[in-house]
């Protein structure tokens, strides 16, 4: 208990003169005042790219942690005392002060300072940049977020300016990896990505989709450097020198020198170093087997990174690694054993001096209790050595048929050993991941198991070829081959992991999520203890699986059958799919996630995509196309005849040359057939000009492709995001009529009341994400479809909504509630 005591007292202590260093001094009045500033700063770690999940442009922008060294104002100038020193706040100079004589400098005046910040910045030049490099920049200073124990936020404007090149040991890292990544380009691009995320940390080039199949199969550690990566170099590093010949301490250098290269191959970042802090602490309890050891080595490992980054104990990441790590010491060894354990068997001595030798050592310990249990406890076990002369042969083959029936379930050490790390890695995370994002991964367990056989092969092949590449490349691209086969098959498992039904369960997230979990357990380890309780258990949750997985999706199958068109939940854009026939399907927009517009084809079974429309190119509408590309083949690609937003016209037609899929303009009065739905052009006319808008992105979104899609029993009208000058312009030159009309920009208050009036719509279907920044859907478009008698149908209210035919018309039929 004093020690424990003392180990808070420290944190706490360590805690506090972080946010005394972090929330005073020159920064963090500057940043108080937003004030815009000249800095010095070094990076920490590699740039990472910003995904983008809405928007409208499509700029890449980075987040960088970095050390501020140098700031100046031009706000205004720090003055100095007497004596030289920095003086605090007073009129007309940065700071304050409080007696002494100051003087204003007439130039700005460079304050040395060392304090964590977090950089936000635009533009490829930074996606080259690495760690330990010295930057000039200009840029705003903000506020950070409360409780991140980091100083401030600096907002960058126009390019860096560099100062110093990386230090020798991030340059030789940057080298190592960009030969793993350039050996790694001949594989598909599934394998190219993963490779080097698996042996260095390096995602850059991951593609979203495998991110988010790990991230829900729990596999996402794979493409982390980990404690385990450590483990399998060191244990190859062994066994190597092992076979070499090398004495001990020998080896125990050997290993040591392995690991501290592929911390430089992985970058000595503190998520690095973190994770071969644990990954030593792991491998020296399962290494020794005792778990005790690892425990005090873990804890101790826990102390020291609170006390010299007071952070980790505010990070997820963290705590799933402490999590996870314990998990495997306290759990896989009591779990393994459970597993293989061969059942216990009674052996029936008839040596009448070796049975009261024994039964007389636990007598007299349990009368050393001075209780009647140990009276009773030593008459039972005489009792029962006396019934082991005894037993009748029915009971002996009663006994010998559960013996045997027990042997059979056990299993082989190697195997239960995996299954009980995995098991209690998993059990040990899931009060964190409840916290962190309220949902139960039932399928982790499972898909660790598969992929636990090509996790070593592709690290081990893999670092090999990032050591080999610089000075030997054709040698490097030779070892990734079947590094990508290992590869393969992770991404394999972790694609079948995903699509296994109740592969996640929802759960509560946050405090009453953990308290509900902290009661199933308390309810579940009684029940699992008692053999006929665990039995009705079994037989009530293999019900309710059959229930879930047989009746359900009888009673409420998704899609609905005959579907003819499906607007993706995307969040904040569109994603349309119209039906093309069997496995075919017209995709409308991408909406701006490539995971989400993926798996939404994924759940209506579109493999082939024979004409995809990409209305405008703003990226709510055009960053999910990767997502349709996944895996399928695209027959064309049409886009705005218009001339707008070149810069990403320019990136979309890029990326459709790579794939080598056909783009161009249609005018109106263009149709196609694709299996029940025809598709007929609408708008723009590219010989009528662009319609006038509020800005620049007005007259992007009055630039939409429209499509009219007709069907037997009606027809719905695509209107992508036009606004009221191009929906005035359509109501006076076409008189259109539809069923269901796509409601054009999210619902936005630039609705023309003429225009949707015009249409005579029964139902309006509104694509918008869940508590956007933009008011989407006003209340004004609410309040004039009600008017106007549609039925209003939100994605970010019912998920996905699909148009049927029911009864010789078009219905809704929303996927959630």
């Amino acid at each position: 208990m004093l020690a424990t005591l003392i180990c808070a007292a420290a944190a706490s202590a360590s805690v506090a003169f972080r946010v005394q260093a972090l929330t005073t001094g020159p920064v963090a009045e500057l940043a108080a005042r937003n004030a815009t500033v000249t800095a010095q700063i070094v990076l920490s770690d590699d740039p990472k790219r910003r995904s983008r999940r809405s928007g409208h442009f499509n700029r890449d922008s980075y987040v960088i942690p970095a050390t501020l060294k140098i700031i100046e104002s031009a706000a205004g100038r720090r003055g100095r005392s007497t004596t030289g020193q920095p003086e605090g706040n007073r009129p007309g100079l940065l700071g304050g002060s409080d007696g002494g004589v100051t003087q204003a400098s007439p130039s700005p005046e460079r304050q040395a300072v060392n304090v964590p910040i977090t950089v936000f910045a635009g533009g490829n030049a930074w996606s080259t940049l690495l760690p330990s490099q010295r930057l000039q920049v200009t840029g705003r200073l903000a506020q950070p977020t409360p409780g991140d124990l980091v100083a401030p936020i600096l907002l960058v404007r126009g390019e860096p300016r560099i100062l110093t090149p990386p230090s020798s040991i991030q340059t030789m890292a940057g080298t190592l990896r960009t030969g793993l990544r350039t050996a790694a380009d001949p594989l598909p691009p599934d394998q190219r990505g993963l490779l080097p995320g698996l042996v260095v940390g390096d995602v850059s080039r991951i593609d979203p989709q495998v991110a988010a199949d790990l991230k829900e199969a729990g596999l996402s550690h794979l493409n982390a450097v980990s404690g385990a990566n450590l483990a399998i170099v060191a244990g190859a590093a062994l066994a190597l020198s092992r076979l070499v010949g090398l004495s001990l301490p020998l080896r125990a250098v050997f290993a040591a020198v392995a690991m501290l290269a592929f911390t430089v191959v992985a970058r000595p970042s503190p998520s690095v170093l973190r994770a071969l802090l644990m990954g030593l602490a792991a491998a020296l309890a399962l290494g020794t087997g005792r778990a005790k050891d690892g425990l005090a080595a873990l804890s101790a490992t826990v102390l020291l990174l609170v006390l010299f980054a007071p952070e980790l104990a505010r990070s997820y990441g963290f705590a799933l690694s402490v999590a996870a790590t314990a998990g495997i010491l306290l759990l896989a060894p009591r779990w393994r054993d459970k597993l293989s354990m061969p059942p216990p068997t009674e052996t029936c001595d008839r040596d009448a001096t070796t049975r009261p030798t024994a039964t007389g050592r636990k007598a007299e310990k349990g009368r050393g209790r001075g209780s009647a249990q140990g009276s009773a406890a030593s008459a039972s076990e005489e009792a029962g050595a006396g019934d082991c002369h005894a037993t009748s042969p029915s009971e002996d083959a009663s006994a010998g048929r559960g013996h045997a029936v027990a042997r059979m379930c056990r299993l082989p050490r190697w195997l239960a050993e995996a299954l009980a790390v995995s098991a209690a890695a998993q059990a040990a995370v899931t009060p964190v991941l409840v916290l962190m994002s309220g949902q139960l991964t039932f399928v982790a367990v499972p898909a660790n198991l598969l992929v636990a056989p090509a996790v070593a092969p592709a690290t081990l092949l893999g670092f090999a070829a990032a050591l080999v590449a610089p000075i030997w490349p054709d040698a490097a691209g030779m070892l990734v081959i079947p590094a990508g086969y290992a590869v393969g098959w992770i991404v394999t498992v972790a694609h079948w992991a995903v699509n296994v039904p109740l592969a996640t369960l929802p759960w509560p997230g946050g405090l009453p999520g953990l308290g509900l979990l902290a009661l199933a357990v308390a309810v579940a380890i009684p029940v699992l203890r008692h053999r006929r309780w665990r039995t009705m258990a079994l037989l009530t949750a293999g019900a309710a699986l059959v229930a879930v997985l047989v009746i359900r999706p009888l009673a409420g199958a998704w899609p609905p059958k005959g579907w003819l068109m499906v607007m993706c939940d995307v969040g904040q854009g569109d994603g349309l799919v119209v039906a093309a026939g069997p496995g075919r399907g017209v995709v409308v927009d991408t909406g701006p996630d490539p995971v989400v517009m993926d798996r939404c084809l994924r759940r209506l079974g579109v493999e082939e995509v024979p004409l995809l429309v990409l209305t405008h190119p703003h990226a709510d509408h055009v960053d999910g196309l990767p997502g349709v590309l996944r895996n399928r083949r695209v027959g064309a690609v049409i886009v705005s005849p218009r001339p707008t937003a070149v810069q990403s016209s320019a990136r979309i037609s890029a990326v459709l040359a790579r794939h080598r899929i056909p783009e161009g303009n249609a005018e109106p009065g263009t149709r196609w057939r694709f299996g029940p739905s025809e598709l007929t052009v609408v708008a723009p006319d590219p010989t009528s000009g662009g319609r006038s808008g509020q800005g620049e992105g007005s007259v992007i979104n009055n630039s939409s492709v429209v499509i009219h899609v007709r069907w037997r029993a009606g027809s719905v009208l695509l209107a992508g995001d036009l606004e009221t000058e191009a929906q005035d312009d359509l109501a006076r030159h076409l008189s259109l009529r539809a069923d269901i009309l796509k409601t054009p920009h999210h619902g936005s208050n630039r609705q023309s009341p003429a225009f949707l009036g015009s249409l005579g719509a029964r139902a309006a279907l509104i694509s918008v994400g869940a508590g956007n920044d933009y008011g989407h859907p006003a209340t004004s478009t609410l309040a004039l479809l009600h008017r106007l008698g549609a039925a209003i149908y939100r994605t970010d209210r019912s998920g996905d909504l699909a148009v049927v035919e029911h009864e010789g018309s078009l219905a809704v039929v929303p996927r959630g509630p």
